[in-house]
């Protein structure tokens, strides 16, 4: 028997131009294209340009994500989220500036901040509205500008992080229908958060007297500590949701977990039982492009006709708070835009 639940009906991506390979880092940074793909498996990733923020991509991508699902009326969104860890500023919220570009008009706006789980987070709260009847359709983008947080003498993290944005609309449907969203579990552990953090960020440093360091701008990262956690909280994660829906593990024809690094992909896929070739990847063109990394994946994916009409995905993520997510969704033969 079927029941209301959030259908994908778009799909739209956009990343800048520039593209920054591993050799072009070496020439400032301590490191090589071997060291870089056998650690991470990035090959190259997207910087944006000086004065290019968030919402200038997300902007793009959301643009591209309505012409996929045809919505030619702006009244025609009741929602606009968008997820993002490098919003274009701490107050106020991206999302209200990029639906007045879009034409929204006076929809309904809000940022997600979860870190590299906020596209996952943002599905979820798109979803809840529309099966409450808050709205018919809903636009999620994740976007980020990582560039200007990267500090260009630190490898650990100069080489992972890219720029992008990718969106999706999602309508009110049923369970039965291709696209449906069928689960969602989502987890946090703020015990841990000083794992991935940009120190000199938020009203916590600026509550004191200590005058800021010039490199608390910069995102910090203990890349061999969230490893072992990511991999364990995402598999943890993808088994509830996936027990949510119903479905066994061999049900599932692509596993498009959060693209951070394709050791921890594998690792997961190790840990879940999956056969690597049933993973998703795209983190070799892109880097980590944190909130923009699922729905990127799923558009690289599709394009390469990888997809085919009702397959059933799971979408798995992890990031900074600590935070994880997953979802579960049959994929509606979806043109990406």
């Amino acid at each position: 028997m079927s029941a209301p639940a959030a259908v994908l009906a778009g799909l739209g991506t956009h990343v800048p131009r520039r593209v920054v390979t591993n050799d072009d880092l070496t020439r400032s940074l301590d490191t090589s294209d071997e060291w870089i793909v056998q650690r991470t498996g990035i090959r190259q990733r997207h910087w944006s340009d000086p004065g290019v923020a968030t919402s200038d991509l997300a902007v793009e991508a959301g643009h591209r994500a309505l012409k996929s699902a045809q919505v030619d009326a702006p009244g025609d969104i009741g929602l606009l989220v968008v997820a993002t860890s490098t919003p274009d500023r701490q107050v106020p919220a991206t999302a209200p500036e990029v639906a007045a570009r879009l034409g929204l008009g006076t929809v309904a706006a809000l940022d997600v901040g979860a870190g590299c789980s906020g596209f996952v987070y943002a599905l979820a709260t798109a979803s809840a509205a529309l099966v409450a009847g808050h709205a018919e359709r809903v636009l999620v983008i994740g976007a980020e500008t990582f560039r200007p947080y990267l500090d260009p003498a630190d490898r650990t993290t100069a080489v992972i992080f890219g720029d992008g944005a990718g969106a999706v609309v999602l309508r009110r449907g049923t369970t039965d229908e291709a696209g449906a969203l069928l689960g969602f579990d989502l987890g946090s552990d703020g015990t841990l958060h000083d794992l991935v953090v940009i120190p000199g960020n938020g009203s916590r440093p600026r509550s004191t007297d200590r005058a800021l360091a010039p490199e608390d701008q910069y995102l910090r990262m203990n890349g061999r500590e969230v490893f072992p956690h990511a991999v364990r909280r995402m598999a943890q994660s993808s088994s509830a949701v996936l027990a949510t829906a119903g479905w066994d593990l061999d049900q599932v024809d692509h596993v498009v977990g959060h693209q951070a690094n394709l050791r921890i992909l594998y690792a997961l896929a190790r840990q879940l039982g999956v056969d690597p070739e049933r993973v998703v990847t795209h983190l070799e063109q892109v880097g980590n492009t944190s909130a923009a990394s699922i729905p990127l994946a799923l558009a690289d994916a599709a394009a390469q006709d990888r997809f085919r009409l009702g397959d059933r995905l799971l979408l798995t993520s992890f990031g900074a708070g600590l935070t994880w997510g997953s979802a579960v969704l049959t994929w509606p033969g979806t043109t990406p835009a």
